[in-house]
């Protein structure tokens, strides 16, 4: 019987089979990548063709286009554009220049500076409690035309104030360091102008309220002579701050009135808090002009509080936040109205910081910062009334 053969006798019989398996898949691959490699060649032989012709056309119409004469046409009459618009221009600034050197513009000029349209902060300042009672009486959104009424209103009443104003101290304002080149005191407008500037701006504001009810007519006259009167108070009390309070004041209860018909308790608590504040800024702006105020006889509340006028000023922000939380919790206000409360007295803590050592600049900063004061009890009534009821 024949010996079967070992594991070791199978292995070395399938070697040459092995070897001769692996060099015809060799030769198989190599004919393979040797075809696929022919094939790519071809393939970017034709991309290089295609890519060509595209270069080759794109040069010649580009070519084309640049050497067009359509191409300097266009460019003829955009440097004609060109030279025509500068020529418009250097004419236009010509005639600028020359409307600037003409009696019109220059007294324009002079009547926005007697009007203070330059300084726009006593409008922001007035406007401020006006809008407050305003969306207060509305309970949210006003009456369009009223708050345009009173948006104008502010505007108009402001700069015929300040028009009466200088005419009450054209005696006075040409001795006060910071108010000798105002119109009327540097003698470039006269009274009787002034007269005239606060007849018409007071006129036309008048014909605007005529636009709202009986109840707010009749209470603008008491506005009118609040304006009128206050720019004379200096010579008389020392408490003009006080009364120029209840001249912006006075806009509040009118703008409640055109709004709700009526006046009630939140109308005077309003009234009442315009008063507390414009005491206190305006007594910071009088702190500006004290030693001035001194040498001439001037009368203000910077003057009578003497040593004592920052405790005062504080003193009177205090009462003001205490009213403006009754104000609040008359009118039924939430979260967002006593945010802006909050914020408010951060001002007024912020403002007792300038002036604590009275220095004439920061004593002004802290009048202008009143506006921020303003602002952020507007945009507390404002959020209060428009999320409130969502929230």
């Amino acid at each position: 019987m024949a010996k079967s053969p070992s594991n070791l006798e199978r292995i070395a019989g399938l070697r040459p089979k092995i070897a001769n398996i692996w060099r015809q898949s060799r030769t198989f691959l190599n004919e393979l990548f040797s075809v696929l490699l022919e094939q790519l060649k071809i393939v970017f032989r034709g991309l290089l063709l295609i890519f060509s012709f595209l270069i080759e056309k794109t040069d010649t119409f580009v070519d084309y286009i640049a050497n067009h004469p359509l191409l300097d046409t266009f460019e003829a009459g955009v440097q004609g554009l060109s030279a025509r618009f500068r020529e418009l221009v250097r004419l236009l600034k010509q005639e600028i220049a020359l409307f600037k050197k003409s009696k019109v513009y220059i007294k324009a000029r002079l009547y926005a500076q007697l009007t203070r349209l330059d300084k726009p902060i006593g409008i922001l300042l007035l406007l401020w409690p006006t809008l407050i009672a305003l969306w207060i009486a509305a309970k949210g959104w006003p009456d369009p035309l009223v708050l345009f009424v009173f948006i104008m209103g502010v505007v108009l009443m402001r700069s015929a104030g300040c028009a009466i104003n200088d005419y009450a101290d054209r005696e006075i304002d040409g001795k006060v360091k910071r108010t000798t080149q105002r119109p009327i005191a540097s003698g470039k407008i006269t009274g009787k102008e002034a007269l005239l500037v606060f007849a018409t701006l007071s006129l036309l504001a008048f014909i605007l309220v005529l636009l709202m009810n009986t109840l707010t007519i009749i209470m603008s006259l008491v506005g009118v002579f609040l304006a009128v009167s206050y720019p004379f108070m200096k010579r008389y009390h020392y408490l003009p701050q006080v009364h120029l309070g209840a001249a912006f004041g006075w806009s509040a209860p009118m703008a409640y009135a055109a709004q709700a018909g009526e006046v009630t308790a939140i109308t005077w608590l309003i009234f009442l808090a315009t008063i507390l504040w414009a005491t206190a800024y305006d007594t910071m702006y009088a702190m500006v002009d004290y030693d001035d105020d001194i040498k001439i006889g001037v009368k203000s509340t910077a003057i009578l509080f003497g040593n004592q006028d920052k405790l005062i000023i504080a003193a009177i922000q205090v009462l003001l936040i205490l009213n403006l939380l009754l104000i609040g919790h008359r009118a039924e206000l939430s979260g967002f109205y006593y945010l802006g409360v909050t914020a408010a007295s951060i001002f007024a803590v912020y403002q007792q910081y300038l002036i604590k050592d009275r220095d004439r600049d920061l004593c002004f900063k802290a009048f202008l910062n009143n506006n921020w004061f303003g602002m952020a009890l507007f945009i507390g009534v404002f959020l209060d009334y428009q999320f409130s009821a969502v929230i």
